[in-house]
């Protein structure tokens, strides 16, 4: 339990190109876990270890490490997650935010709150993770700490209190001043960043420290009574101690957020980042124990960060890997799990025996004989396992909070070159799928053809990639096509009766019920109203699934439907013919009907989207933007920059960035991430609707 409070379970989490893999890279150096520092920019980072990584510079799924660093003579683990910046692979940083306790949230000192960086802030709020802020690239032109820190107040509402004033900024960035311990420090150029030394606060910077010393002070007053005392006797009887206490409570509580400063590429920083990591961010023992229900009785149980507890732990990850087969990343919140015992997955009733157990670095893995509470390690040896699954003491059965996970938005057809790889193309599919919540494999109905969907088209190229590279599958794949939804418009009653007699006995259901839209982005909503009766009460839960399953297929052009309410009204049954499969077939046959009646409308995905370019193409860009049906919402400058934020359709951003770098001059960037579904316009509802019958005619 000591050794508890001496672990940290983080992420690192930021927009792309914020800096996140050259930051985990300095960290393995500077913890002695790298020998060499690895640059994302030569394709040799360590946590980048996929190829597509390493060739594009980007991360896509979360590597896992665990690392040790000294602070005060006292040893600290810290596992560590590696999270993409790319919207595409947002799925990566929301199932890695759910099994966390802290997070380091980095932001470029140039670029600043960035949209993806503004996603990923609040995943963290809604799983309640503490975080710590990092202004890296402060060599860069343009980098401006304060500014970044006013950001991180006005476009995240975040509380951010500086523990850091830089020295310099720019290329002149040489040090920070550690407004805890009133001490200034600078950099040894020649020594990658591990020799600092301390020197005399610079004269042009003593009365910006004075003031933000003097915040950190009284902010650290209001925390108690006792420190409020002291402050008004003497500001100066406040210790560092008394503000490291005070601002480790604060963050733990998610009041405030420490902000931190350095450049992860010139080797400046990152030392003082890992004291703040093991200063200010929650240990397992810090967090709220965990919620779970029981799955025999239905009840509510906790379960604390306790090795003497009955085992729990969530599945957040699959992977596949080529030596030992299906792996799973998994965080252990109460217990003990030793190798070669066996578990019970609660989603799927089944006990399973842990083969083996890992601790993971990137793609390299440590044999363990146990894990116990608060760690995070992969294991081997389960057959059924997804994302989001909870694993637990068959005596003591328990459902975690799973993870929710965003619907796919763009969808292509896809078919092998050669025609006796299909069976291997499923196999592989199914892999990638099981791996990756977002991803999904289905097969149209219509024209027979295999489609994958995701969440963007670098999803689905990483994805294409990745069966060429690692399945040796060689596709063919179509053009990319929008994932619309469908949804009603109007209320309407229906009644449906199903009636079949062959012989022996017969199937009979009847029901009477309302349709409405509902709830913008909900599924089904379903209000049971029967009285008296007229329909068993068993048979209730089957004619809510048969609605349910109707709102895969909607009654336009055959896209799920969003946004359904059912009101139950009334119904009849017959005591020999009546079962439940009659009133779930009852119920897909008058969904399907009633739809049709209720002014169905097709909706599309919009995207937010951030484009960033030079002054002088602002209003060939922005021209261009309205041609593609945009709304544009706030266009800002910045030296010489133009910032574009808007909501756009994305069926009218396929092959943007192509097109934005030939308007551009190679000078603009975009960045986009799914919003919300919208109604299409009328003409454009026809059209498709015209398209679909020429194509099924």
């Amino acid at each position: 339990m000591a050794n508890l409070n001496m672990t940290r379970n983080i992420g690192i989490m930021a927009h792309i190109d914020a800096g996140k893999t050259t930051t985990t890279e300095r960290i393995l150096y500077y913890t002695g876990k790298n020998y060499k520092l690895g640059e994302v920019d030569d394709g040799a980072a360590t946590m980048d270890y996929m190829e597509q990584e390493q060739e594009r510079g980007i991360t896509i799924t979360s590597a896992a490490t665990t690392v040790s660093w000294i602070r005060d003579n006292q040893s600290y683990k810290i596992n560590i997650i590696d999270t993409p910046g790319h919207v595409d692979f947002t799925v990566e940083v929301e199932r890695s935010l759910r099994i966390l306790d802290g997070a380091v949230a980095i932001f470029c000192a140039v670029g600043g709150v960035e949209p993806q960086s503004e996603t990923v802030w609040r995943q963290a709020d809604k799983y309640k993770v503490p975080r710590i802020s990092y202004i890296n690239k402060m060599d860069r032109m343009g980098a401006d700490f304060f500014d970044v820190v006013s950001q991180l107040k006005n476009k995240l509402g975040a509380n951010p209190v500086p523990l850091q004033i830089p020295i310099g900024a720019e290329d002149s960035f040489s040090g920070i001043v550690d407004l805890v311990y009133n001490k200034a420090y600078i950099w040894d150029e020649n020594s990658q960043g591990q020799v600092f030394v301390e020197v005399s606060i610079p004269s042009d910077i003593q009365a910006q420290v004075y003031e933000y010393r003097l915040k950190l002070v009284e902010g650290v007053a209001e925390e108690s009574e006792d420190l409020l005392q002291k402050f008004l006797d003497d500001p100066n009887q406040i210790t560092s101690e008394d503000i490291i206490n005070a601002v480790r409570a604060a963050t733990i509580s998610n009041r405030i957020t420490p902000v931190l400063c350095g450049s992860s590429f010139k080797n400046k920083g990152v030392q003082h980042l890992l004291d703040a990591i093991t200063l200010y961010l929650p240990s397992p023992m810090d967090k709220e124990a965990i919620v779970g229900i029981n799955s025999v009785t239905g009840k509510e149980e906790i379960r604390h960060s306790d090795v003497n507890e009955p085992l729990a732990g969530l599945i957040f990850k699959i992977a596949s890997d080529p030596f030992v087969g299906k792996i799973a990343f998994f965080r252990v919140y109460s217990g003990v799990l030793k190798a070669g015992s066996y578990v019970l997955n609660t989603a799927t009733g089944k006990k399973e025996r842990i083969s083996r157990i890992f601790e993971m670095h990137a793609n390299k893995q440590k044999h363990l004989e146990e894990i116990s509470a608060g760690d995070i390690g992969v294991l081997v040896g389960m057959k059924e396992m997804r994302t989001g699954n909870t694993i637990c003491d068959e005596k003591h059965p328990i459902i975690l909070e799973s993870i929710e996970f965003p619907e796919p938005v763009i969808q292509i057809a896809i078919e092998p070159k050669i025609q006796d790889d299909l069976d291997k193309l499923a196999i592989s599919l199914q892999k990638l799928a099981d791996e990756d919540p977002t991803f999904r494999v289905f097969t149209d109905e219509d024209s027979g053809q295999t489609i994958i969907s995701g969440m963007g088209e670098l999803h689905l190229e990483i994805i294409l990639d990745r069966l060429r590279r690692e399945f040796k599958v060689e596709t063919n794949a179509g053009n990319p096509i929008v994932s619309y939804r469908e949804a009603i418009t109007s209320t309407v009653r229906h009644k449906e009766i199903h009636k079949k007699q062959s012989g022996g006995r017969g199937q009979f259901a009847d029901i009477d019920f309302e349709m409405s839209p509902a709830e913008e982005g909900k599924g089904l909503e379903f209000i049971n109203e029967i009285k008296g009766g007229n329909i068993p009460k068993e048979f209730i839960p089957y004619i809510e699934k048969g609605f349910e399953r109707s709102l895969t297929t909607g009654p336009l052009l055959g896209y799920p439907v969003m946004g359904v309410k059912i009101r139950l009204i009334d119904g009849s049954f017959h005591a020999v013919d009546s079962d439940s499969y009659s009133f779930e077939i009852c119920a897909q046959k008058g969904f399907k009907k009633a739809a049709k009646k209720a002014n169905p409308t097709l909706l599309e995905p919009i995207m937010k989207v951030e484009v960033v370019t030079p002054d002088e193409y602002l209003g060939t860009v922005t021209g261009d933007l309205n041609r593609r049906r945009a709304m544009i919402e706030e266009i800002s400058a910045k030296q010489n920059i133009q910032y574009i934020k808007v909501k756009i359709p994305l069926a009218e951003m396929f092959g943007y960035i192509t097109h934005l770098r030939s308007l551009t001059s190679g000078r603009g960037t975009v960045s986009m991430e799914f919003s919300h579904y919208a109604q299409l316009p009328a003409n454009i509802i026809e059209s498709l609707i015209s398209k679909w019958k020429l194509n099924n005619n």
